[in-house]
């Protein structure tokens, strides 16, 4: 048999922190090895760090921030409590004095407040919509004023496991509570009630943006004139779930996750591999079979190798790439957190059936499938439209013929952009 045992309870060879491997053979005595977990032996060179969350000290960068729980505590729907939750925000635009112009855009698993905006210091990329939002675009930030917010349990300014426990002083980690999209839209209303917005002129997001968006309608009625759920679900499908569930047993099985209680560990000794797994488990279904064929196709990183154990197609180093990126902008706990929390989404749950969660949306929608979308094929979004005309509701759907897969909901403003327009004439006064 063998296990993996923590090298920080002795002395035992290798590097300080990181396990080891032990053999037990019957009854005799444990046979342990002298070496380390060895490296991927695709790892970066420079060391990435534990984690790739936005810390207090780190540049702000347009961040902006407020405490929602003033006093009283956040109440998680799982029934767990944290008593101070500060959230994340970005704002563009200008709010006029009837707080009437307002408009809320809901990232995706691995997005943040950042959604229009060059890349520069204390922001890894540029804006996620950047193309979408600002002045004389889709989102138009000269007659709306835009809001997006880093959901709770993320890691780019919002309270999540990477913060700090005022009660230990140490981060959350693993003690973090279980979030859902339910909480994730009950902390963004207190950010709206912070910013003065009573109702917003429309919420729009796609993915587990989408998500969002439902909720808002489903548990704020009488707080959205209109939304636009893209390429997102009423409820995770099984797939949805499996996919998921592959990505999170990647990070709990890197041996430097160690529970959850990682962020005390050196440069390069945390979960990064299980994370970059997981982002590149992601990305296979993020993009289309078409997508992926048409811009590498069986093309080698090196032409004349092929036979070697690590020789790669070009695929193959996008992916590392891709995974690469993510550690160094995202949190392994946040992940792990915030996809389970898809997976969890169910606009039914507690609401009898999904006819009768539908039908609290009472306002004017506008939905958006990806015609190669294989992750949130089209029959979900067509679900919502059927769901509402049969109510009688006010419904717009589209299907965008885009090979580039479910990505193609950041990626096709041209189809997504008129969408928005017409949706934001339909309630601008």
């Amino acid at each position: 048999m063998i296990r993996l045992v923590d090298s920080s309870d002795d002395n035992a060879p290798g590097h300080v922190g990181a396990p080891r491997l032990v053999a037990i053979d019957g009854a005799a005595a444990p046979m342990e090895s002298t070496l380390p977990v060895p490296d991927h032996p695709r790892s970066p060179i420079d060391a990435p760090p534990v984690t790739g969350a936005w810390r207090p000290g780190d540049p702000v960068g347009h961040r902006q921030f407020v405490t929602i729980t003033n006093g009283r505590p956040f109440v998680f729907e799982c029934g767990a409590a944290l008593g101070e939750v500060t959230m994340a925000y970005e704002t563009w635009g200008t709010l006029d004095a009837s707080a009437d112009n307002a408009v809320l855009v809901c990232h995706a698993l691995t997005g943040d407040a950042h959604a229009a905006g060059r890349q520069e210091r204390g922001h890894h990329a540029a804006g996620w919509w950047d193309d979408l939002i600002g002045p004389g675009r889709a989102i138009d930030t000269d007659t709306h004023f835009v809001v997006c917010v880093n959901v709770l349990g993320g890691c780019q300014g919002s309270t999540g496991p990477a913060s700090t426990d005022p009660d230990t002083g140490r981060p959350y980690g693993s003690t973090f509570p279980a979030v859902t999209i339910r909480d994730m839209v009950r902390a963004q209303s207190r950010v709206a009630d912070h910013l003065g917005i009573t109702t917003w002129r429309a919420v729009i997001g796609g993915s587990m943006g989408g998500m969002q968006v439902l909720e808002w309608a489903a548990m704020f009625p009488q707080r959205v004139r209109a939304i636009a759920p893209l390429a997102s679900t009423l409820a995770a499908s099984a797939q949805q779930i499996a996919w998921s569930a592959v990505g999170r047993r990647s990070i709990t099985l890197d041996p430097r996750f160690r529970g959850g209680d990682y962020y005390d560990a050196e440069p390069g000794d945390g979960p990064h591999e299980g994370l970059a797994l997981a982002r590149s488990i992601a990305h296979i279904h993020y993009r289309s079979d078409l997508s992926y064929d048409e811009r590498f196709g069986r093309s080698l990183v090196t032409p004349e190798h092929l036979f070697g154990r690590d020789d790669r197609f070009q695929v193959e180093s996008y992916l590392d790439y891709q995974g690469d990126k993510l550690v160094r902008r995202f949190d392994a706990n946040s992940y792990l957190l915030l996809n389970k929390a898809m997976d969890t989404h169910d606009l039914a749950r507690g609401r009898g059936s999904m006819a009768a969660a539908v039908r609290r949306i009472q306002v004017p929608v506008a939905s958006a499938s990806i015609s190669s979308d294989f992750l949130y094929p089209p029959r979900q979004q067509a679900e919502i439209h059927e769901l509402l005309c049969r109510q009688g509701g006010d419904s717009t759907y589209l299907v965008i013929d885009d090979p580039r897969g479910h990505d193609a909901f950041l990626l096709a403003d041209d189809a997504v952009g008129p969408l928005l327009v017409d949706l934001l004439d339909k309630v601008t006064p």
